[in-house]
This record gives C-alpha cells, structure tokens and sequence, in this order.
C-alpha cells in the first residue's frame, strides 16, 4: 500500500523560521481546528551550489545538506510545540520554497503562507514567493499579512459577476458560516468618464442611477443562492461607486479577513492575480484568502 500524502486534505503552512512564518503558523493552526483537518508544516530549504576551481557550481556536501535538515527539523520542532493543534505533521524537504507549497497545493484543502520572510517561504515583498503561490496554487492560498484585531468578525469579499468572484463568495460564506462571522460584499463599480468636448461625436454617458440599479440587481442575483445555502450568516452588501482597492480594504473598521479571486492562469502574475487582488496583498493588515479560478472542463481533463 503507498504511503499517505503528507498534504491530502490538510491545511498546509509554509515556515522558514522567520517571526513572519511563525504567525502564519499559528494562524493555520487555529484554521485547521476550525476545519477539523490536519495540520502540515513544511519547511523547504536550498542548499547553496558551491564553486569549483573552474567556476563550475557543484552541489553541496552530504553533511551540509544533512546539518541543513536538521537545523530546519529543530526549528520546526519548537514552533510545533507552541501551535494549539493535535494532528500535526512535518515535512522539512530539499527545494524552492514556491514550488514546494504548489506541489502540496495539488492536494490541500488549504495553503496557509506569511508575507514576509527570509527570503525563503515568505519573500521580502509581495511578488515573490507568496504572490507566485497565491497565483498559481490550485487550492485557496492565505496570505498572512497580518493578525486581525481582537474581535474582528467580518470576511469582506469582493463581488463582480465573474467565475472567480462566486468562488471568492463561496469561500466567504463557508468561512463566516464556519467561524460564526458576517460576511460583507463589496460590489465596487466605476464607469469611464467621457468628455464629449474632446470627442464630440462619443458614446452619450449612461445615466448614472441607471448604472447603480443594474449593479443592485446583479449583485442581489449573486448573493441570493449563498444567503439560502447559509441562512446562519449574516450578510451586509455593500455597493461602492471607487475603486475596488480601496472599497474592500475600508468596507469593514475591523476586518477578520479579506477575500478575493485570481484572474485566470495567464504568463505573468500581475496578470494572474489581476490588479485588485494584487493591490489588497499589498496593502491589507490582515489575511488575504485568494482563490482560484475554477478549471474549465477542458482544463480539467
């Protein structure tokens, strides 16, 4: 019989042994306990390419790599012994920090990644690591950017129609439903500003309260499956003539975390995460859930 993956079902946190990655961990612990799911804690580490004689990169010694393991085995050792969870398992291995946590994401219910780091599983800046994991996982990815408040009991999570929003929703609401939070959805629209002087001969602008009503309806349609499948959660709409960036990271005083969607699997990962779920990674202080875009059925064979 083959072994149990390390990572089916679970929640999986990145660690480096950075105060960071701590944080993340003690998140994901208190996530897995909410989910009744195991906790994997893995801990990637890349051996430096030594120089030969010649400029010739050769692989690090034996003994390196196994004094490497070791230290990263104790680190994780004492991080473990300060996580409120029980079924905990580690997994220190040999590889990049990013393709480690995608690999795990194959088969995760959750990735769990902290924003900054030592290079390691959280990079310096969003755009590294988490960004490249966020983007790319194939199951939801949190990014801990930072703990919420004491208190804090609202998932704002944004609302556009699209595929990856009503996933985004969905997180939301089994989130809320789970933890026994409200959700906020923000719906944030804008439309092009026209300056008939310059082309007089333009598209005439659309009333504006006939923009509002249409986005009213299309919201309501979007929560209305939701507010049925979970009638325990509270629901605040929000609909928010701005930007979207701003309107999801001002929509709650005291946010729990704050949900959004990838754009699709494009080449560059400003493309992928899209502007707005780029911009909320950057600037939140609390947990960003992003959520991938649901395979088509041609991706999925």
């Amino acid at each position: 019989m083959a072994p149990s993956s390390p990572y089916r079902g679970r929640v999986v946190v990145g660690f480096d042994g950075s105060p960071a990655s701590a944080t993340a961990a003690a998140w994901a612990a208190e996530e897995a306990t909410v989910r009744g799911r195991g906790l994997t804690v893995v801990h990637a580490i890349l051996p430096p390419v030594m120089t030969g004689g010649l400029g010739v990169g050769l692989p690090a010694s034996a003994e390196l790599v196994e004094q490497m393991e070791e230290g990263a085995r104790e680190q994780v050792r004492e991080l473990v012994g300060t996580l409120d969870a029980t079924d905990v398992e580690v997994q220190v291995t040999i590889g990049g920090p990013s393709g480690v946590l995608l690999e795990a994401s194959e088969e995760a219910d959750l990735v769990v990644i902290g924003s900054r780091g030592r290079g390691g599983f959280a990079g310096l800046l969003i755009g590294s690591v988490s960004a490249q994991v966020a983007a790319h996982a194939e199951c939801p990815v949190v990014v801990v950017r930072g703990v919420a408040a004491a208190g804090a009991r609202d998932v704002v999570v944004g609302v556009d129609g699209s595929d990856t929003a009503q996933a985004a929703i969905a997180f939301a609401f089994d989130e809320a439903s789970r933890r026994g939070w409200s959700v906020i959805a923000v719906h944030a629209w804008d439309i092009p500003a026209y300056d008939l002087l310059i082309v007089p001969n333009g598209p005439v602008p659309i009333p504006l309260a006939d923009v509002a009503d249409d986005e009213v309806r299309l919201t309501a349609e979007l929560l209305a499956g939701f507010r049925e499948s979970y009638p325990d959660v509270d629901v605040q709409e929000h609909l928010v003539h701005g930007p979207p960036v701003s309107s999801l990271l001002d929509a709650s005083p005291n946010p729990a975390m704050i949900v959004v969607g990838t754009r699709g699997h494009g080449p560059a990962i400003g493309a992928l995460l899209g502007s707005v779920s780029n911009g909320v990674l950057h600037k939140a202080h609390v947990p960003v859930a992003v959520i991938a875009r649901p395979a088509t059925p041609l991706e999925a064979a």
